[in-house]
């Protein structure tokens, strides 16, 4: 299957080289390239692309504002959002608002290549270590809500237990590993933790729990 990409970004050399690598993907399109918020928000709209990869400062319409419209439609597009050390301040409300993740701009070919893999089979970008350490920087200066969500008093101890292991970002290997169960219970407990929390996908689940201060 082919995975369809839109870029976003206003730097005309930062698209050029993002199109060049992933045109060399066998698996990979670049359907369009949007210069500003509002141009990636329509594209996004008359293309359905698979992925967005969205960077979040740009003319007329910012990536977080345009994120936050495209994912609002219920759209099956996943945003990830393109960011450099300077921005993390803003990687929170990206995640809080439906994201799938982020990418640095100087990640190496290979790693955003495999990102967009991960995003477009439904997954999410929480593997690379930079991405758990900043996730769990900016969700605990998010603000504590008081009440828990009301699906979290419908997990079972085990289920509770999970939720912890991927909000510090580790793998369903690593959790299979860390509880001696197998893989396959593993991404049962994970499939019905998000369902129970109302979460779009494993991002969100990971928000939830710093922000109610489980992780």
């Amino acid at each position: 299957m082919t995975i369809r990409v839109l870029l976003a970004d206003d730097q005309t050399l930062v698209l050029a080289g993002l199109r060049t690598i992933l045109s060399a993907e066998p698996d990979m399109e670049v359907v369009g390239q949007a210069r500003d918020g509002q141009e990636a928000v329509t594209l996004a709209r008359d293309l359905d692309p698979d992925v967005v990869l969205m960077d979040i400062r740009m003319p007329r319409l910012d990536g977080l504002a345009a994120a936050r419209t495209i994912l609002a439609g219920g759209s099956r597009t996943r945003v990830v959002m393109l960011t450099t050390f300077d921005l993390d301040e803003y990687v929170y409300e990206a995640l809080r608002d439906g994201a799938s993740g982020f990418l640095v701009k100087d990640l190496p070919d290979e790693q955003l290549v495999s990102g967009i893999r991960t995003v477009a089979r439904g997954d999410t970008l929480l593997a690379p270590s930079v991405t758990r350490r900043l996730i769990e920087v900016y969700t605990r200066r998010a603000p504590a809500q008081a009440s828990l969500p009301p699906g979290v008093r419908a997990l079972t101890p085990r289920e509770v237990e999970v939720w912890r292991l991927v909000a510090r970002g580790l793998s369903n290997t690593e959790i299979a590993s860390e509880l001696f169960v197998g893989e396959a219970t593993v991404k049962t407990h994970v499939s019905r933790i998000m369902a129970k929390l109302g979460a779009r996908d494993r991002v969100q689940a990971v928000v939830l729990a710093y922000q109610h201060g489980l992780a």
